[in-house]
């Protein structure tokens, strides 16, 4: 194989000596081959293309193996008809053993391999530009190549375009390019001088300039941005979704491209993509996983008369399991590469072995099943990460800072727990492998939400992805995930107390967020921005040193609450929906119940319910107590340890039509005791419907409320055939809860039907005489009052139109003689007209007054 001396600009030339040895049988996965008639042999001329993405510094027992599977493929096909490429991300989020060393052994067994290219991937510029091309690409004896990494403010390349080989007279072009994100992924400092382009164009671009010059007879594209997802079938074409850069590079790339090389999203697939203008024609599009436990394989047969592609099989090629001294026998790269990889080892283990501290348990990332690093939700590691943050940056010499924030792209290992739980400066580095500067910055109190809710995308961003924030372990909050954008957080807390929009908080986190990473583009907009002087490695070595041994903790920082109402009144029936209550983190309790309560003030919190939780979710109901005026409500989680404040107010009802009516004291006595919340009208007030009647079931309601409450059983089924009992709660009826107990309490039988059953006909109004009925029994048989208990009826009738031995007409003289009911001016009281609301406030306010130790005031209840 011949270098060419094209090289988008560098002009270097190079020859690399061939080698034949022998070869094991590999196992390969994910295979394409096109079939197609192929040129007569002596006419065509064999390409052998492998490929690795996102190797990540994996210095390691395995690496011998992945070299080995890289010889083994060249020896098949011929060393002089091979290129060994790279889709970027070679180095960074390293293994100790390589980032210890700055990732100089990794550089080094690339360059054992004679890698020939490589793209650049978003990690290769961690240490920033200039480190990159005055330190990396200075030790690399290979090219890296990045099209759409341009001077700032110009369309200069900042990087070489492109690499040039020559095969047996057959020319290769291989174009290089990053994913556009690279600047939300990477400390956006190091690289303030470039602007990142659209990759796809910029393929485009440089592939015609190659057509136009005749400079190469095949192209092949390297993105460092792939598939979101692998297939099942990994041979098959994995989900385009539709915008995503895995599309455009699908559907756009230019047909003058033969071959398709992606990285960057750890996916797997070795797919045929159909090419874009050429009706039934086909290319290969490969990605191999990560971590050099596949090789990506694409074998060409090119026309050498014409230069076109006439055939192509693709596959990723799993690593060898051949014995690694086989392998180093077989193999001079190989052996060269064993003795860079146990020198690192070596190195590592005396750099790595020392033990800074102990963990009890596991302390992880969060799963999905058996994968760990899912970024969308929050983890125990996370968390822990961020409270070290704020340990080693709340001395006002480090910044004072009063939260701690952590990325969870930045958590690259776990902490697990071992026989004997230490935990090695090698697992510690693991963790956090990226060198980045400890920093504090102020935002005020809105920002610090903005910067919570630009945990989703945002418009005008470039992110796409949900990533979940860790937090420092004083901070908690609240959001709902389908609310718009702008409006997901609906509450914070800070150290017991809500968050405060116009209060400045001091920040701190790594330097890569405080300069906008991951597209959390608030941070750009704090102040008083210092640098602590402190390297994120070691603050978190003497994190783990001082608070040793570590636990995980299981309580949630972040929980959905969705429906709750921002403020409620004083007997007001609430539902809601709580969820998101269980961590995914190896060890994480399934939680089982929650509990909620609700406090005034400094008093003790008073305990309301208590709630079944599956699945990390429940539907909450409950009645505001009468005496939750200026209350605060928290939900606690007794199996993890999550406390939830919710974001409820608690206001007195004001009703807007009760004004001059002659009950009006008595209706705002109501309301004021949490009795009725009347009805929220559309432009947000409160009515009472004073003059309308009052139906049985609230009427059942206000008895309910008025003796506090009580605790009762319900019944196995309902004793009221118009009344339904289905076993979710948010199906009943309104005031279900206040029937049953009219009839438990034994207030109310309901009516007999024909067909045997009882009714407790809710929506029929009550009249006047069944209300003085009603009231009795409650004095009587609830309240226990004596005084109702041995009433005794006197002679004569109590109103002109209440005659002695009329129905209820003991009942009446009582409410009479107990002052409830004075009746009408004209001496009568009217027993067979419907109570009104206005008179029930009248009527409950009186009974309250008169039978002062029952009910809300009663012992117990």
């Amino acid at each position: 194989m011949k270098h060419s001396s094209w090289k988008g600009g560098l002009g270097a030339a190079l020859t690399v000596g061939l080698l034949a040895s022998p070869v094991a049988v590999l196992p390969a996965y994910a295979t394409q081959q096109t079939d197609v008639d192929v040129a007569a042999p002596g006419t065509t001329t064999e390409i052998n293309l492998l490929n690795i993405n996102d190797f990540h510094g994996r210095i390691n027992d395995n690496t011998v193996k992945f070299a080995g599977t890289v010889e083994q493929l060249r020896a098949a096909a011929g060393d002089g008809n091979t290129l060994f490429l790279s889709a970027g991300d070679n180095i960074g989020a390293s293994l100790y053993a390589s980032s210890s060393q700055r990732d100089v052994p990794t550089i080094d067994v690339l360059n054992a391999l004679e890698l020939d290219t490589a793209a650049v991937g978003n990690h290769e510029f961690d240490g920033g530009f200039a480190d990159l091309t005055d330190r990396v690409e200075p030790i690399a004896d290979f090219s890296y190549l990045g099209a759409n990494v341009y001077l700032k403010g110009t369309e200069d390349p900042a990087l070489d375009e492109y690499d040039i080989f020559t095969i047996d007279g057959i020319d290769v072009a291989v174009i290089g390019a990053v994913t556009q994100e690279t600047p939300t992924l990477v400390s956006p400092g190091g690289i303030s001088n470039l602007d990142f382009g659209d990759p796809v164009e910029a393929v485009n671009r440089v592939a015609q300039e190659i057509e136009d010059g005749g400079l190469a007879d095949v192209i092949v594209a390297e993105f460092h941005a792939g598939a979101d997802g692998s297939s099942e079938d990994s041979a098959a074409l994995p989900e385009i979704i539709a915008g995503s850069e895995f599309d455009a590079i699908v559907n756009g790339t230019t047909p003058l491209v033969d071959a398709i090389f992606n990285g960057h999203t750890h996916s797997f697939y070795a797919s045929s993509a159909p090419v874009p203008g050429e009706e039934g024609e086909t290319r290969p599009i490969v990605q191999t996983g990560s971590y050099g436990e596949f090789i990506g394989q694409v074998e060409l047969t090119v026309d050498n008369a014409s230069g076109d592609v006439l055939d192509y099989e693709a596959r990723n090629v799993a690593r060898t399991e051949v014995d690694d001294a086989e392998l180093v026998a077989a193999y001079p790269r190989v052996a060269e590469v064993q003795t860079i990889v146990t020198e690192a080892l070596e190195t590592a283990e005396e750099l790595g072995s020392v033990v800074l501290g102990k963990v009890t348990e596991d302390i992880t990332t969060a799963f999905i099943g058996d994968a760990r690093d899912d970024r969308g939700s929050e983890s125990t590691l996370g968390n822990l990460v961020a409270d070290s943050l704020l340990s080693s940056l709340e001395p006002a010499e480090r910044g004072g800072a009063e939260i701690g924030v952590t990325n969870p792209g930045g958590l690259r290992a776990e902490l697990y727990y071992d026989e004997n739980g230490d935990v090695t400066v090698a697992e510690a580095n693991a963790v956090l492998p990226f060198l980045n500067n400890l920093a504090t910055t102020t935002l005020t109190g809105a920002q610090f939400a903005e910067l919570l809710e630009q945990q989703w995308p945002r418009t005008g961003g470039v992110r796409t992805n949900f990533l979940h924030l860790g937090l420092s372990d004083n901070v908690t909050y609240t959001y709902d995930s389908e609310a718009t954008e702008g409006s997901r957080i609906t509450s914070v807390t800070v150290n017991g107390e809500p968050l405060d929009p116009s209060r400045d908080y001091r920040v701190g986190t790594f330097n890569f967020l405080i300069q906008g990473g991951d597209d959390f583009a608030v941070f750009n907009e704090g102040a008083n921005t210092l640098d602590s002087g402190l390297v994120d490695r070691e603050a978190w070595f003497d994190y783990i040193e001082a608070n040793s041994p570590l636990s995980p903790t299981f309580d949630r920082r972040a929980v959905q609450v969705q429906d709750a109402p921002a403020t409620v009144v004083l007997g007001q029936e609430v539902g809601f929906d709580v969820s998101k209550l269980d961590l995914t983190s190896l060890g994480s309790p399934v939680n089982t119940s929650i509990v909620l309560s609700y406090a005034v003030g400094d008093n003790e919190p008073v305990e309301i319910d208590t709630f079944d939780v599956t699945d990390g979710a429940v539907r909450i109901a409950f009645t505001v107590p009468a005496d939750a005026v200026g209350a605060t409500f928290q939900l606690n989680a007794p199996d993890s340890g999550t406390t939830v404040n919710l974001p409820i107010g608690v206001e007195l009802a004001e009703f807007t039509d009760i004004a001059g009516n002659e009950h009006q004291d008595h209706i705002e006595w109501m309301a004021e005791n949490g009795l009725s919340t009347g009805w929220l009208e559309a432009d947000g007030t409160r009515s009472y419907r004073p003059l309308a009647n009052i139906n049985r079931d609230a009427m059942a309601a206000f008895l309910y409320r008025l003796a506090g409450e009580p605790d009762f059983e319900l019944p196995e089924e309902s004793p009221f055939s118009d009344v339904a009992f289905p076993a979710n709660e948010a199906d009943r009826v309104e005031h279900f809860d206040a029937i049953m107990w009219m009839h438990e309490s034994g207030l109310s039988t309901g009516w007999p039907e024909a067909d045997g059953t009882r009714t407790f006909r809710p929506v029929t109004p009550v009249n006047r005489d069944a209300m003085a009925a009603f009231m009795m029994r409650l004095a009587a048989e609830v309240c226990l009052d004596a005084e109702a208990i041995s009433y005794v009826n006197p002679n004569g009738a109590p109103f002109s139109d209440v005659p002695e031995g009329m129905m209820f007409e003991k009942e009446i003289s009582w409410l009479k003689d107990a002052g409830i009911s004075e009746g009408w001016g004209d001496g009568t009281y009217r027993p067979v007209a419907p109570v009104a609301r206005d008179a029930m406030a009248a009527f409950v306010n009186r009974f309250d007054d008169q039978v002062g130790s029952c009910g809300r005031y009663a012992e117990g209840l």
